[in-house]
């Protein structure tokens, strides 16, 4: 089989930016080499593109198609409800069953509000927090991604150079045009040491703690042992909210997400992605205490699109399939497979790697050696290196973020990894020549 050519995506996201500002409605889309692709459609684990490739997807839509693409049962589900109403201004009984789904599979949820995106979900968490606490500061850390509006977009992907003494990191806003007082309440700190946070919270003036418990949005770290144990006790110490954003981790690497796996149950957590394969739906679940602030109105929450009926019928049937025993058993198996013979072929060619996080979402550190702890430890991932490496992957027919992440869903079976290894043995081989810095 030749290699991929992309020239018919590459002119017609060139030719669409006289109408869309750049070609693309997310600026996540921007940063793909050799261009931005435009789909037809999708396959179980393949996107086909309008220029005649079947590319096997570990973009996964950035995370939503935990069961790959256009399932029959989820498709189905939505249909149905099509047929007899799209929206309502009011309550259907589809939100209702959504919502007792999540209360049966998530640990820390007693009760549930739905929203339309991971962001949005953030911002319901954090506010509730500051009306529950009576208190305005919230702590968030380095690498840690929450959304990107203005209160909450600090620090996420911060020059090496630029992040100050770890003992006092320097505030970074992720975007120009930032409203900067918006997170003049947001404290920064460095994940997974325990001592300095523990210290902050016993001032008693924190509303919320807010974290991926697994860093997946970059890097695929790992709390140390007692790390999370630790902040939970102290939050619970000192009246502070711990929140979980589990917006990629939620129902993708387990039932209940990262605090089911991990076994330490936050006050909320923030859902969207994986909870219904790729409609919008997001959601806030938590302790009934504090999601029922919400009964008297005080605390404002609102969407016009929160519990579409067809998004709700298809969140339904995406998390009957993830709760049944097993259902998440062949992620697990391939997502490991494909691990280790991703390190393997960097290992064959004298490249350095640290290939981290769960085998439903990892990531792929070129030019890391050992495991690090937080997001300074990622210093030495050559994104250079590994955009070309992705760029010839592309051109073997697989596509893999950019950024290093790698999204599996149910249909990644056996056949389609041996095809992945193949073709990332294959890319190495080709960039090998541009990357010998990588073997010094």
């Amino acid at each position: 089989m030749g290699k991929c050519t992309f020239t018919r995506s590459a002119e017609r996201v060139r030719a669409a930016g006289a109408t869309v500002s750049g070609g693309v409605n997310s600026n996540f889309r921007m940063g793909v080499a050799p261009t931005p692709l435009v789909f037809e459609r999708g396959e179980g684990a393949y996107l086909l593109d309008i220029d005649g490739n079947r590319l096997i997807d570990y973009y996964l839509a950035l995370g939503p198609m935990v069961l790959g693409h256009s399932p029959r049962d989820v498709v189905e589900a939505a249909k149905r409800q099509l047929d007899i109403g799209l929206l309502y201004g009011g309550q259907s009984e589809l939100e209702y069953q959504a919502a007792a789904k999540v209360v049966e599979m998530v640990p820390c949820a007693e009760r549930v509000r739905f929203a339309g995106s991971g962001t949005e979900a953030v911002q319901l968490a954090l506010r509730l927090a500051r009306a529950v606490t009576g208190r305005s500061t919230v702590i968030k850390f380095e690498g840690h991604y929450h959304g990107w509006v203005d209160s909450v977009l600090w620090s996420t992907s911060t020059p090496q150079d630029q992040l100050g003494p770890e003992d006092a990191p320097v505030k970074h806003a992720a975007s120009a045009g930032q409203d900067l007082p918006a997170g003049q309440n947001l404290e920064l700190m460095s994940w997974n040491r325990a001592e300095p946070l523990l210290a902050r919270l016993a001032k008693g003036d924190v509303a919320a703690v807010i974290m991926e418990a697994t860093m997946c949005n970059s890097g695929g770290i790992f709390a140390a042992p007692g790390y999370l144990e630790a902040v939970r006790e102290a939050c619970t110490r000192h009246g502070t909210i711990l929140i979980f954003d589990e917006v990629i981790t939620g129902f993708r690497i387990g039932p209940g997400g990262a605090q089911q796996r991990l076994g330490v149950t936050p006050d909320l957590a923030t859902f969207a992605k994986a909870i219904a394969n790729g409609f919008t739906v997001a959601a806030v679940a938590g302790r009934a205490e504090v999601m029922d602030r919400l009964v008297d109105g005080a605390i404002m929450h609102g969407g016009t699109y929160n519990a579409q009926p067809a998004a709700m019928a298809a969140a339904i049937a995406t998390m009957d399939r993830l709760s049944k025993p097993g259902a998440h058993d062949g992620m697990e198996r391939q997502g490991t497979r494909l691990m280790r013979g991703i390190e393997a072929a960097f290992a064959e060619a004298g490249m350095p790697v640290y290939v981290g996080g769960y085998p439903q979402i990892f990531t792929v550190n070129l030019g890391v050696t050992g495991k690090p702890s937080n997001y300074r430890g990622l210093a030495k991932v050559d994104k250079a290196a590994y955009r070309k490496f992705t760029t010839a992957l592309l051109g073997h027919g697989v596509r893999a973020l950019e950024r290093g992440a790698w999204f599996l869903s149910t249909e990644h079976d056996e056949k389609v990894v041996d095809r992945t290894l193949d073709a990332v043995r294959a890319a190495i081989a080709e960039v090998a020549p541009e990357l010998q810095h990588l073997r010094a």
